[in-house]
């Protein structure tokens, strides 16, 4: 959606109306920016210290992760339905759809009744799954996307043998104007677009071209409001960092008390540091033994995910430490390119599942050069899980929830400059240093980022929204 003006009668008319409201835009964006970050400058120290918050009242009034609080285990069971964007199959599938697969196992394993309404992420017809309490309804439209009145059909359905107790849409996936129908309804935001905004404008900093996002961040205004009035719709809402929670009071002015964190986890026991499986997998890809610092990148390769940001970075790098080792897990176009940087790039493709904890357990620091200072990359945290340290940009997303001390890795403005020096600094550190901090990268991870965690938060989360007796903290039952 853009912003309509009248036909100008002149071009040059056109030119300074188009320039001032782009001057303006950006005003907006800059000032808006740096007024959030000064306010994460205020909150983030209490919020995540590394101990454990001493609280006692009702959860729905706590300010940190729901994460860093130790829930007890309950006889009272739930019968959830979840939509979903899509629900992963094979390789490909983005960190979304990862973490639903993560969070309805682990709930269904609880003994909680839970229906998925999704589509399989490889677009392919398949048959609806039931295995024990986790229920996958596929409800596909002509181009494999979901038909939200099919998956509604459905619901409808399942909710008349017995009603369900909450619905959970994983962001949009739900629509608004559906979701205004049902009573019941949490949504969990894995981005919003204030933070997709301060995407766009990284890229067209980074960006050599002229005018070719500047078009995009003159709707992204309108798109902005047209999000800030449709939250409403929904009741409650999950945030992944901190961050997003705090836009989402100040800036969306939604009530504090509907306003939730619940950090990702991965599968702590799918993603464990193997010394031994790191060095076959370096010897399988030709990693010589003395190479003195690999590092890794994971995920799809393409330009929003910073891949111009690392190639320029690392093309500089190579030409000074020929042992330093890039390996490039992923599939995308920037592939091909990084295979023009010679034999210190491995490209690999993209990695099954089973392959990415030995790929993470092979580097020495893992490097995530991405533009989307929105949601939370998995790849982080599941490298932190192998005992490996992080190199990332230092958006609020991250330095506020995950890389909240330097002991966990590095962080860098996102420009070339910032991020060759984080990169020296890392090479210059070495692998005994990068090994203390991978140390302490698992210590932390694993009281925090866990699926167990997770799926312990969200389910106190949903009895809390059905019985407001689990909104009190802590119950006898609490650890």
């Amino acid at each position: 959606m853009g912003l309509k003006h009248q036909t100008p009668k002149t071009s040059s008319s056109k030119f300074f109306s188009f320039r001032y409201s782009t001057i303006f835009t950006l005003i907006l964006l800059f000032t808006s920016f740096f007024l959030f970050l000064a306010s994460l400058r205020n909150v983030q120290e209490p919020f995540f210290r590394a101990d454990f918050p001493q609280f006692n009242g009702d959860l729905r009034d706590a300010k940190f992760p729901w994460n860093k609080l130790c829930f007890g285990p309950t006889s009272e069971k739930l019968k959830l339905a979840v939509f979903s964007k899509t629900w992963p199959v094979g390789a490909a599938p983005g960190g979304m759809e990862r973490h639903a697969s993560t969070l309805y196992h682990e709930l269904a394993a609880r003994g909680h009744e839970i229906h998925v309404f999704t589509v399989p992420s490889d677009r392919r017809a398949r048959w609806d799954i039931h295995e024990g309490n986790l229920h996958l309804y596929f409800a596909a439209n002509d181009h494999g996307s979901v038909n939200v009145s099919l998956a509604f059909e459905i619901f409808n359905k399942a909710n008349a043998n017995t009603e369900f107790d909450y619905v959970h849409t994983e962001s949009v996936s739900l629509p608004h104007w559906r979701a205004k129908t049902v009573t019941n309804v949490a949504v969990t935001w894995h981005g919003i677009w204030y933070e997709i905004m301060h995407s766009k404008l990284l890229q067209e900093l980074l960006s050599n071209l002229k005018g070719g996002q500047l078009a995009e961040l003159h709707e992204a205004m309108p798109r902005l409001v047209e999000e800030i009035r449709f939250f409403r719709s929904y009741t409650q809402h999950i945030c992944i960092s901190t961050s997003a929670g705090e836009v989402l009071v100040n800036i969306y002015q939604l009530p504090q008390r509907n306003v939730h964190v619940i950090l990702n986890g991965v599968d702590e026991t799918e993603f464990t540091p193997d010394q031994e499986a790191g060095a076959k997998f370096r010897e399988r890809h030709g990693v010589p033994s003395n190479a003195s610092v690999v590092m890794g990148v994971a995920g799809r390769l393409v330009r929003d995910k910073g891949h111009p940001l690392l190639y320029e970075a690392f093309s500089s790098i190579v030409r000074r430490h020929p042992n330093v080792y890039l390996l490039v897990a992923g599939a995308g176009p920037w592939g091909r390119r990084y295979t023009k940087l010679g034999p210190n790039v491995k490209v690999l493709g993209a990695l099954e599942p089973l392959e990415l904890s030995q790929f993470y357990n092979a580097l020495d620091v893992f490097v995530n050069p991405t533009l989307r200072p929105q949601g939370l990359d998995l790849t982080l945290i599941e490298a932190m899980h192998t005992g490996k340290p992080v190199l990332t940009p230092n958006y609020p997303s991250i330095v506020g929830t995950v890389v909240v001390d330097e002991e966990f890795g590095y962080t860098f403005s996102p420009n070339v400059r910032s991020f060759i020096e984080a990169l020296e600094l890392a090479i210059r550190d070495g692998s005994s240093v990068l090994k203390r901090k991978g140390l302490a990268c698992k210590k932390y991870v694993v009281s925090m980022f866990t699926a167990t965690k997770m799926a312990s938060a969200y389910e106190r989360f949903f009895l809390c929204m059905k019985n407001e007796r689990y909104c009190q903290y802590p119950l006898p039952t609490d650890c």
